[in-house]
């Protein structure tokens, strides 16, 4: 008989997760039959503030499986709706809720989490980006049950990858999704079976990676110039980073670090290095690849500076 499964996941990372259970179903000897999803309610999205459906429930529907998008989890009909579904499994990817005890124990093989960082480091909300602010070497995709703590739950699986610092936030994401939906199908029959036990996750090296906010993307300055390159691709493509020129938010899509051998403005002056703008932070240039002024589309940092004469900073 197959495992009946509620998933609950909602932005694009949970996507090749779903996708790849639901294949799995669909095999002559079905393994696993997604009984339901729950995801995030439509919300308002992009310049228009039209109502947008989350990833998960768009493709949700073309699978063909029911969807229930409650406001609250801790509204009574939650428990009714996921009592009603019966399920022996339930699989959380990216679902930005925490799950309280009842519903964590309601099904007979718990609650598994595809989480996207080596867990006990960087627990939350923002783990890749949290990866990339601090320069990590690798990170990874923890398939892990599920307890009442946040990401504090017992380790099924792990797979780690090394990156590097021109790796931003958005490729990471859709990397690691994969990865993700791959481990858990491969993780998941030997955990059903008995034959993987879950291994407590260590205290040592444990760290929390909050949500992002707007404000993260602010660019400073008087920071090191590898600090201003990580947190521009940490911040890429939400919430993005930026820095002031001409009164405008000039956004910065990537950027790089290059060490100038003169002597080198204050920090903060602006200047052309290699024929690409740059500013000049406490120890080296914050060279701009790519960029975007408010309304306009994302421009070399080259095809920005012919349109820009006044870039370099006057000379005091």
């Amino acid at each position: 008989m197959a495992i009946r499964v509620v998933f609950m996941g909602s932005p694009e990372f949970a996507l090749p997760s779903l996708r790849a259970l639901a294949a799995q179903g669909e095999k002559k000897r079905s393994r696993y039959e997604i009984v339901g999803v729950v995801t995030q309610p439509d919300r308002p999205a992009g310049r228009g503030r039209k109502l947008t459906s989350p990833a998960v429930k768009q493709l949700a529907i073309k699978l063909g499986l029911p969807v229930f998008q409650p406001e609250k989890f801790n509204q009574p009909d939650v428990m009714e709706k996921l009592a009603q579904w019966s399920p022996d499994l339930i699989v959380v990817a990216a679902f930005g809720q925490i799950l309280k005890p009842k519903i964590l124990e309601l099904p007979k093989y718990g609650c598994i989490n595809v989480h996207a960082s080596l867990l006990p480091r960087w627990r939350g909300a923002s783990p890749i980006s949290a990866a990339i602010l601090e320069g990590d070497p690798e990170t990874g995709i923890t398939i892990m049950k599920m307890d009442d703590g946040l990401d504090t739950g017992p380790i099924l699986s792990q797979c780690a990858i090394q990156f590097n610092i021109l790796d931003n936030t958005g490729f990471l994401t859709e990397t690691l999704s994969k990865i993700g939906a791959d481990m858990l199908v491969k993780t998941l029959p030997g955990y059903l079976s008995g034959k993987i036990t879950p291994q407590s996750q260590p205290e040592d090296g444990a760290s929390y990676a909050p949500m992002m906010k707007k404000k993260d993307g602010l660019l400073n300055l008087n920071e090191p110039a590898v600090n201003l390159v990580r947190r521009v691709h940490a911040c890429n493509p939400w919430p993005g980073a930026a820095l002031v020129f001409d009164s405008e938010q000039l956004k910065i899509h990537r950027a790089h670090v290059e060490n100038i051998a003169y002597v080198a403005p204050e920090p903060g002056s602006r200047i052309i290095v290699g024929g690409q703008p740059a500013v000049m932070t406490t120890d080296a240039a914050f060279v701009l690849d790519d960029v975007q002024l408010p309304g306009r589309k994302v421009i070399s940092g080259r095809d920005f500076l012919s349109g820009k004469p006044n870039w370099v900073s006057p000379s005091k």
